[in-house]
């Protein structure tokens, strides 16, 4: 079955690179500098990554970020703990736009 999403496309992000060289080392760069051991570990970032992933709905990121959150040592518990924590943020998000709409409700039934 065809989908727009191609799983194989995911190795292949570096060939973005054809397009401009420049900018592509320039993200690559700051890219794996985030991810390295700062203030937070390497699988606390990938933890992050996996949420935000899920939040942006990539399944080319959500994909990458599973794996790395495994590779650093995250178990199951944790990734699912980590995507629930996405989810109440989304949905948080969505409920407090509920207070723009009591609003205008008051206004417009007074």
């Amino acid at each position: 079955m065809e989908s727009y999403y191609k799983p194989e496309h995911l190795p292949r992000f570096g060939e973005i690179a054809e397009g401009n060289k420049d900018l592509a080392d320039a993200f690559f760069a700051y890219y794996n500098k985030v991810f390295q051991d700062g203030a937070l570990t390497a699988r606390e970032k990938a933890l992050i990554a996996l949420a935000v992933a899920h939040t942006v709905q990539c399944p080319y990121c959500i994909e990458a970020y599973s794996a790395a959150s495994l590779e650093a040592g995250a178990d199951l518990e944790q990734m699912t703990e980590a995507v629930h924590v996405a989810t109440a943020i989304r949905g948080g998000a969505s409920l407090v736009h509920g207070v723009q709409m009591l609003d205008h409700v008051k206004k417009v039934m007074m």
